[in-house]
């Protein structure tokens, strides 16, 4: 989901066509010759968003937990394939004692960068403590985390307030379960809070070599690693923002690995590029028009119940997806606890129903704004929406903003521009728990992710409640009733989940995903 909080100059406003991005493309110079002389075992792959953390506890995006993973160690990690699965990693044992402990055991011999020794539990009860006692963000992720007790140099016991059913599937093999050095960040931080892209150890089988920020982000080995050698001796992740964009990179040989928009996945199934392999995975990806509720023109939930019933999913998804895109019921995907059958509002809206709300509001000429990225799917859905509210009598200009500004638009915290985001258009990624996008919807987050402002007593309950019930069919109740709240206040339509095909060099590499496709770097094989 996070993808906000910059710290990093912006970039202009990369039209759908125009040069691929930065100034390297631009200045049409071949990234291979600007950027990096040598070759060898490399790995290139692009990333959407650009990066502002690599402070695991404090993380906005999910490519910088990507980054993480092969910069620091976890107790277990997700399994690449069709199915999701973790297996151990810096943990040699974990067991589950009851709902509310967890016991693990380190391996021996997983050194910090820097001459900082060993990992132990020490270090692992200071990196996930921090992240509740420094009111990180994405507490959330660690849901009822009280503290760690340390049983001796590589055992410990994760000690929780009441059972945290996403803990295996959010908390420990993604970012917050990342593992930091505690005499290093306290040397770099005097707190130990947030040391944002200034890492100060290592302990993964890479370290973080280079950034330019809204260009490339570089990893290459870590000479002091000691457990399995990893295939690629450097790995270059290359920020390329708008979608087409990255197809035309990867045709030129400036990427090995990229995700693809479904509306090109027809043509490329059918004229592949030379030794390339296209897979299709099943997103946890969510799509989806939101209304500022606080907003003076959007208070009204008749205003609001008129633009969900004027928009027509369909269409959308004809427009935008070529066709390739199924309608979503809410924020929750098939097969994940919680996916609805069918939404309140029925995809295809009902633009006699949207006039008579708008009558009951006594609303006429409104004028609003959308506001969305500047990618040439969102440009597509964007538009589509405009013409659609045009039919109700609403005129809605298209706010496209690049990619820094559209990930800090709702944060209260980086401005005042939440108080004039009206319509927005939004997609954030999310995992395999239904806790981990629902849960940014509580009115504590309202001017963090929770853009929409929305507020309701019944729904924090529910994501309290609904995290300690370990019976999935009882768990699923709740997250149908969160999602009928969302919508019900009017602030949300839902879109699609979509789906994420990548493509890859068979020449260079073997690929490694998540069953999502999100890549998993240390498992990717040079060929």
């Amino acid at each position: 989901m996070k993808d906000m909080q910059w710290h990093v100059s912006r970039r202009a406003f990369l039209k759908s066509g125009a040069a691929v991005g930065g100034g390297i493309f631009a200045a049409g110079i071949p990234l291979s010759q600007a950027v990096w002389a040598a070759e060898g075992k490399v790995l290139k792959a692009r990333v959407a968003y650009g990066y502002t953390k690599l402070d695991p506890a404090f993380y906005n995006y999910n490519q910088e937990a990507e980054v993480s993973s092969c910069i620091y160690s976890k107790l277990t990690h997700f399994k690449p394939g069709s199915e999701w699965a973790w297996e151990l990693e810096a943990a040699e044992k974990i067991e589950q004692l009851d709902p509310t402990h967890i016991r693990f055991r380190l391996k021996k011999g997983i050194k910090f960068t820097g001459g900082y020794g060993e990992i132990t539990a020490k270090d692992v009860k200071f990196s996930f403590e921090r992240v509740i006692k420094h009111n990180s963000p994405v507490k959330g992720d660690w849901g009822s985390l009280d503290h760690i007790e340390i049983e001796d140099d590589y055992t410990g016991v994760i000690v929780l307030k009441s059972p945290f059913a996403p803990l295996w599937n959010i908390a420990l093999p993604f970012s917050v379960g990342h593992i930091v050095c505690e005499d290093a960040v306290m040397k770099a931080t005097k707190d130990g809070g947030d040391f944002g892209m200034k890492p100060p150890a290592f302990s993964g089988p890479y370290v973080f070599a280079d950034w330019k920020p809204n260009e490339y982000l570089l990893l290459t080995r870590n000479p002091e690693w000691s457990g399995p050698k990893p295939g690629f001796d450097e790995i270059r992740i290359v920020q390329i923002d708008d979608d087409k964009a990255a197809e035309r990179a990867y045709q030129a040989g400036d990427i090995d690995f990229t995700d693809i928009t479904l509306d090109s996945l027809s043509t490329f199934k059918s004229a592949p590029p030379a030794n390339t392999k296209i897979e299709e995975h099943p997103s946890l990806r969510y799509w989806w028009i939101g209304m500022n509720m606080d907003h003076p023109k959007l208070k009204d939930i008749n205003v609001r119940k008129a633009i969900q019933w004027a928009i027509n999913v369909p269409q959308i998804l004809d427009a935008a997806f070529a066709g390739q895109a199924a309608v979503a019921t809410g924020w929750i995907p098939p097969g994940i606890i919680g996916h609805r059958d069918k939404a309140l509002v029925p995809p295809e809206g009902d633009l006699a129903k949207a006039k008579k709300f708008l009558e009951k509001a006594g609303v006429t000429d409104l004028a609003l704004t959308i506001d969305c990225r500047n990618d040439s799917t969102f440009l597509a859905v964007a538009q589509t929406v405009q013409a659609q509210l045009s039919q109700i009598g609403i005129a809605l200009e298209v706010n496209v903003r690049d990619a820094g500004t559209m990930s800090t638009l709702g944060m209260e915290s980086q401005g005042k521009s939440w108080k004039d985001i009206q319509v927005i258009l939004n997609s954030w990624p999310s995992m395999p728990d239904p806790h981990f996008a629902l849960s940014y919807m509580v009115q504590d987050q309202v001017g963090i992710w929770n853009w929409e402002r929305f507020r309701s007593k019944r729904f924090d309950e529910l994501v309290s409640e609904a995290v300690t019930i370990s019976d999935p069919n009882e768990r699923a109740k709740r997250y149908y009733e969160m999602q009928d709240l969302m919508e019900e206040s009017g602030a949300y339509r839902f879109l699609t989940h979509g789906s994420t095909p990548v493509m890859y060099r068979t020449t260079q590499m073997q690929a490694a995903t998540r069953p999502d496709g999100n890549p998993l770097y240390l498992d990717f094989k040079p060929v």
